[in-house]
C-alpha cells in the first residue's frame, strides 16, 4: 500500500512538472478564466412573464461585455489602467447590454481588451493577455480578446465586443469561433467608448449560429420575415491569394457547401481589386494625392490605408486631448501609430470620406438583395506569442486589406470557424449588403453544419495536390470562357469551357456554360447533350433545365421541353423566363 502511494506521489510530481514546463515554455501561466475577465459581476433577468405570454428571447443564456460597454456603478476601464483611474463609474448601463439583460440573459462579467481598444493582436501588457483556447501558445487576436476567449472556452453562451478594423473578427478567426460585426450603425453605439465612429460597430461572438441568431435578432430588432436563399454566392478570389495556407484548405469547402444547399450554378468568381478600382473612383484620387503615383499600391492595399487613416485621425480627434493631458504609457507599437503625425490635409480626409460612401455603393450593387460574398477572416494564421511577425508589413497589409472591405463600407459580415490548419484555427468570411444583417444570419444558420462536415473532410482529404491544382485551372479557364461568352466569341468559349471539363468533368456548371454556347451557334443537339450531363450531376442546375428546354423546343421536342421549363419552375417559383417559356408551349402545342 504505501509503495502504491509513493508511486501516485511520483506520478503527481511528474504531472505537475509537466505542468510548469509547458507553462514556462508558454512563456505564461493559464488562469483558470484563461486571461478573460477583467471583472466579474451580475446583471440577472426580469422575473419572466405569466402564461400565456411567451419566455424573454434570451431566457437560460449568460453573456459578457468587453470593457468598452458601460455598467452603471462600474468605470469603463478601455483595457488601460490610466484611463480607470482618471474616469468616474458609468452612471447609466449601455442601452445594448441593457436589451439583452431584459431579454432575459445574465450577465456575469466583463472582459479585456486591448490597450485602448486599438490593436488588432489581443496582446496587453497591463492585464496580461488572455490565453487562447484554440491555440495556447498563440495570440488571441483582438481587440475584443477576452470576450472571444469567454466564448472559445465555454465561460459564456456569447459575448460582446467592438469591431473597428477588425475587433471581433481576427478573434474570432484566431480563437476558433463564431464572430458578427453587424451593418455599420444598426445598434445603437450609445454608452460605449468610440474608438473610429464612422467605423465602430458593436460585434457579436457565439460558439453556434442558433445563439448568433436568437441574439443577434435581439440586439438588430428585426421583425420577422421569410428566410431567403442566396442566389449568388461570389468567391472574391484575389482575395484568396493573400493567404499564407494553401487557399483550397478554404475555398474547397464553401463550394462543396454551396453546391449542396443551393446549387452549383450559385456559386460565382470575383476579383475585387478589378472591381473596387473601377466602381470606388474616389480610391485613384486618393492614389495620386497620397501614394504619388506608386504603381505598386493595388485597390485593397489603399483601402486598407484608408481604414486605418480614418481610424487614426477619428481616435485623435476623440481621445487626443486626454492621452496629451495624462501622457499613459502605452504599448510602443500603438503609441507608434497613435501618436504619428498625420500628414494629411482636409482635403485628404475628404477623399476617405468618399471613399467610405463609395465602397458602400458599391458592395451593394455588386451583392444586391440576394448576393453573398466569400473571402479570407485573415491572411495568416494565429501568430505565436510575442512574434514580431505581427508588426511586418506583410502582415499588416495582408490583414487590413481584408478587414477594410467591411469596415470601409459598413457591410456586415459573418466569421465562421473552419476547424483546423497544422494545429491553428482556420476560418473564413460571409459579406452581405449593408442592412442585409438577416439575410445574412439566416444563411450562416443554412449553411454552417455543413460548412463544419466539408471542412472535416477537407481536411481529412487525400486528394493529392496535383488533384486540387487541376480545379482551380479548371475554374480559371472557365472564366476565360464566360469572358468570352461575355464577347460574343462562342466557339471561343467552347474550346475554353471544354477544357475546363477535361480538367475537372465532374462540374455541372461547366457543362451547362458550354451548352449555352452551343446554343447561340444553333448546335442544338451538342447543347441537349451538355445540359443532361450538367443535370446527372446537379439536379437543382436551373439554367440546365432552362438551356435543355430552349434546346428541345428547337429541336421539336415539344413535350420534354415543357418539362424542362416547368421542373426549372418548381425549383425556381420566381423565375419568369421559365413560365413564359411553359405557357406559351401549352397554348400553342396541347
Amino acid at each position: 500500500m504505501a509503495s502504491h502511494a509513493a508511486n501516485l506521489w511520483v506520478l503527481l510530481g511528474l504531472g505537475l512538472a509537466g505542468i510548469f514546463l509547458m507553462t514556462k515554455r508558454l512563456k505564461k501561466t493559464i488562469k483558470a478564466d484563461f486571461g478573460a475577465f477583467i471583472q466579474k459581476l451580475e446583471l440577472l433577468p426580469p422575473p419572466q412573464p405569466a402564461p400565456p405570454k411567451a419566455p424573454h428571447p434570451l431566457t437560460g443564456l449568460n453573456f459578457a461585455v468587453s470593457d468598452v460597454f458601460d455598467i452603471e456603478g462600474y468605470v469603463t476601464g478601455f483595457g488601460h489602467p490610466d484611463w480607470l483611474r482618471t474616469h468616474e463609474p458609468s452612471t447609466r448601463t449601455s442601452p445594448v447590454v441593457l436589451a439583452l439583460v431584459e431579454g432575459g440573459a445574465t450577465c456575469i462579467g466583463k472582459t479585456v481588451v486591448d490597450e485602448l481598444a486599438y490593436s488588432i493582436h489581443g496582446e496587453n501588457k497591463h492585464y496580461s493577455t488572455p490565453t487562447n483556447p484554440a491555440a495556447p501558445a498563440r495570440i488571441p487576436g483582438g481587440s475584443s480578446s477576452g470576450a472571444a476567449v469567454a466564448v472559445a472556452a465555454d465561460f459564456v453562451d456569447f459575448s460582446l465586443g467592438i469591431d473597428t478594423l477588425g475587433g471581433i473578427r481576427v478573434p474570432a478567426a484566431f480563437c476558433g469561433v463564431i464572430g458578427f460585426r453587424p451593418s455599420h450603425g444598426v445598434i445603437s453605439n450609445t454608452g460605449i467608448i468610440p474608438v473610429s465612429s464612422s467605423l465602430d460597430t458593436v460585434g457579436l461572438f457565439a460558439k453556434d449560429p442558433s445563439t448568433l441568431r436568437r441574439v443577434g435578432l435581439v440586439l438588430l430588432q428585426l421583425p420577422f420575415s421569410v428566410q431567403r436563399n442566396p442566389k449568388q454566392i461570389l468567391l472574391a478570389d484575389d482575395c484568396f491569394e493573400l493567404l499564407k495556407i494553401a487557399k483550397d484548405r478554404i475555398s474547397q469547402v464553401v463550394t462543396n457547401s454551396t453546391e449542396k444547399h443551393f446549387g452549383r450554378q450559385v456559386l460565382k468568381h470575383e476579383n475585387l481589386e478589378k472591381y473596387f478600382s473601377s466602381k470606388v473612383p474616389s480610391l485613384k484620387e486618393f492614389y495620386s494625392q497620397k501614394i504619388n503615383g506608386d504603381s505598386k499600391f493595388s485597390s485593397l492595399t489603399l483601402l486598407a490605408n484608408v481604414a486605418q487613416i480614418l481610424q487614426r485621425y477619428e481616435f485623435k480627434c476623440t481621445h487626443g486631448e486626454w492621452i496629451n493631458s495624462e501622457k499613459p504609457v502605452l504599448d510602443s507599437a500603438i503609441s507608434a501609430q497613435i501618436n504619428e503625425t498625420l500628414d494629411m490635409t482636409d482635403k485628404e480626409i475628404e477623399i476617405c470620406k468618399s471613399i467610405r460612401t463609395e465602397m458602400r455603393l458599391a458592395v451593394n450593387n455588386l451583392l444586391k438583395d440576394d448576393g453573398i460574398l466569400v473571402i479570407p477572416t485573415t491572411a495568416y494564421p494565429p501568430p505565436k506569442l510575442g512574434s514580431k511577425e505581427i508588426f511586418s508589413d506583410d502582415y499588416q497589409n495582408r490583414s487590413f486589406s481584408l478587414l477594410s472591405i467591411a469596415s470601409i463600407s459598413g457591410c456586415c459580415q459573418v466569421t465562421l470557424p473552419l476547424g483546423y490548419h497544422d494545429k491553428c484555427p482556420v476560418s473564413v468570411s460571409f459579406i452581405a449588403r449593408h442592412g442585409g444583417d438577416r439575410f445574412l444570419l439566416d444563411t450562416v444558420q443554412t449553411v454552417y453544419s455543413s460548412l463544419q462536415e466539408h471542412a472535416d473532410t477537407v481536411a481529412k482529404s487525400k486528394l493529392s495536390p496535383n488533384a486540387v491544382n487541376q480545379e482551380h485551372s479548371a475554374e480559371v479557364v472557365k472564366e476565360k470562357g464566360n469572358q468570352a461568352y461575355k464577347d460574343k466569341q462562342w466557339q471561343k468559349a467552347i474550346g475554353f469551357y471544354t477544357e475546363a471539363i477535361k480538367l475537372s468533368g465532374n462540374n455541372a456548371t461547366y457543362y451547362s456554360n458550354r451548352a449555352a454556347a452551343y446554343l447561340e451557334l444553333g448546335s442544338f443537339l451538342q447543347a441537349e447533350a451538355d445540359c443532361s450531363k450538367a443535370i446527372s450531376l446537379d439536379k437543382k442546375n436551373v439554367k440546365a433545365y432552362l438551356r435543355r428546354g430552349t434546346a428541345r423546343e428547337m429541336l421539336g421536342y415539344y413535350k420534354e421541353a415543357i418539362e424542362d421549363f416547368s421542373y426549372a419552375l418548381v425549383l425556381e417559383p420566381t423565375n419568369k423566363r421559365a413560365a413564359l417559356s411553359a405557357d406559351r408551349l401549352r397554348k400553342v402545342f396541347q
